[in-house]
């Protein structure tokens, strides 16, 4: 298995999303949803591309608040599409607009997202995505996957050995 705690450590941008981010729980709604849409813009491209272009993607997507997302038009979408600094794909611009209606719905049916993710826990992989799938757009079994690990709902994030995974089992 190629972990990600084997190339991480020391790294200018996979260093710090490694020991600070990934597969620690998240609970904010917001923080959700952004790391589901950067899921979704690195399908078929590397992380490193995804985590380079983070703060570009989150000023163009209003810092990921799913509410304003969610009111994005054709208006929105051309100037996307037109701004260089982002990953420029039609197809996950569209998916992560029609993902943030999406999650505002499950948000006003469970009170957040996080607490429906919760109440889902504990599934296997499988089951996720086939959940996934009925609640979200361009969420194949890589994209869920990867962002349940990242979120600290599946385990596997780290390597046993992983100093971040020995913090993360202090935190329970």
């Amino acid at each position: 298995m190629n972990w990600y705690c084997d190339i991480a450590p020391g790294h200018p941008f996979h260093g710090p999303y490694h020991e600070n981010e990934y597969g620690f729980p998240v609970r904010e709604d917001r923080v959700l949803f952004e790391r589901l849409s950067l899921e979704i813009f690195q399908a078929g491209l590397s992380w490193l591309i995804v985590l380079k272009k983070r703060p570009a993607l989150n000023l163009a997507f209003d810092s990921f608040d799913p509410l304003k997302v969610a009111d994005y038009g054709e208006a929105e979408v051309a100037r996307l599409m037109a701004d260089a600094s982002i990953i420029r794909n039609q197809r996950k611009i569209r998916a992560i607009i029609e993902n943030a209606k999406r999650f505002n719905g499950l948000a006003a049916e469970n009170g957040s997202v996080a607490r429906w993710l919760q109440g889902q826990h504990p599934k296997v992989l499988e089951d996720w995505v086939k959940l996934f799938r009925q609640s979200f757009v361009f969420t194949g079994g890589e994209v869920v996957n990867e962002f349940l690990m990242s979120c600290g709902l599946l385990p596997g994030a780290h390597h046993p050995d992983c100093p971040v995974a020995a913090k993360l089992a202090k935190l329970g």
